[in-house]
């Protein structure tokens, strides 16, 4: 893996007392010093901000799996700020920088984008990232261990690259070259194609990057793709994600198959995935934002967590319009 400089300082996770808040702020309110945490915790209202970097189905899982969780665990004494940034990076800095200025306890990044936002904004307030595909790449830290060592921990998306490509291989065995394609302004894509480029190269199979700047030039790439190769592959994208109508709307009738990152994607251009539940990283995720909160862990000391599960799952529609009967050990996504 390559990765770059490390990281900003190590963080101080603070979780303020109180239970009168204005928007993400509060006032100190004295416990008696008999009572250990599960007791404090009842008497504090822990606010949390939320900034998700787009709305499509991986992402809105793992954020209803977060919500659940602390829901779960902490009942009524959890309150969150929930804001999408409707894919704009711009929009995830004001947003971040808004949890900050309102003293938030805890702030959840859902994808890079908002993750890298909720970075820079602040270097004290824990934050938890979810849907991440590599840390390291996102965070631009080097010498990675597992953990960031900075205020920031959280659960990762990332399903095994190796095994996408024996999907691939599985279900296409002739394949003469594969399309890759990413959005270009998201590390956490290009580390991905990276990978599945190493893993074909290691079995001979000619390959090339079809990379989009944005939404406008999906449609000519796409386009470009499926003249030049025979299978396409998409990997965990929030961009590609967003915009899978129009994608499949140029692969399926040009007789092009697509094998996805993740479920969402599969679901709406592809025929099949190897892919994890974004549901359960999101619920991790709360779990660890519970340590945080109530039992005073340090955000920079958690490992990443990753999927304990990872599952193959095919799209019936799209499988039945190309003539593509997956093999035994197949799931269809149900609808």
């Amino acid at each position: 893996m390559k990765t770059m400089k490390k990281a900003a300082a190590a963080a101080l996770s603070c979780v303020m007392a109180g239970m009168m808040f204005t928007g993400c702020g509060g006032t100190d309110d004295t416990a008696d010093s008999g009572n250990d945490s599960a007791d404090a915790s009842a008497d504090k209202v822990y606010n949390v901000g939320i900034c998700q970097l787009v709305e499509h189905t991986a992402l809105d899982a793992a954020t209803e799996g977060f919500k659940t969780a602390l829901t779960d665990l902490l009942g009524d004494s959890v309150v969150f700020d929930e804001q999408n940034a409707q894919g704009e990076s711009t929009n995830c800095a004001t947003i971040c920088s808004g949890f900050v200025a309102n003293n938030c306890d805890l702030i959840l990044a859902n994808a890079t984008g908002a993750l890298q936002a909720a970075a820079a904004a602040t270097n004290t307030i824990p934050i938890i990232g979810t849907s991440i595909t590599d840390y390291a790449t996102a965070l631009d830290i080097d010498e990675w261990t597992g953990k960031t060592g900075t205020n920031i921990t959280g659960t990762s998306d990332l399903a095994p690259i190796d095994q996408q490509e024996d999907m691939l291989l599985e279900l296409f065995p002739d394949v003469k070259q594969v399309g890759i394609l990413y959005c270009s302004s998201e590390p956490n894509s290009k580390y991905q194609a990276t990978v599945f480029e190493e893993a074909l190269t290691a079995d001979g199979v000619a390959y090339k990057e079809y990379s989009a700047a944005d939404t406008n030039e999906i449609q000519a790439i796409t386009t470009t793709a499926i003249s030049e190769c025979d299978v396409l592959y998409i990997p965990t994208d929030n961009t590609m994600a967003s915009n899978t109508e129009v994608i499949k709307n140029i692969a399926v009738p040009a007789g092009i198959p697509v094998i996805a990152g993740e479920e969402g994607i599969c679901t709406g251009c592809g025929v099949a995935t190897l892919s994890i539940s974004y549901y359960d990283i999101g619920y991790k995720a709360g779990e660890m934002a519970y340590e945080i909160l109530v039992n005073g862990q340090n955000a920079g000391d958690m490992d990443i967590e990753f999927a304990p599960n990872v599952v193959k799952e095919y799209n019936a529609e799209i499988c039945e319009t190309l003539g593509i009967t997956p093999p035994e050990g197949y799931t269809a996504i149900s609808e």
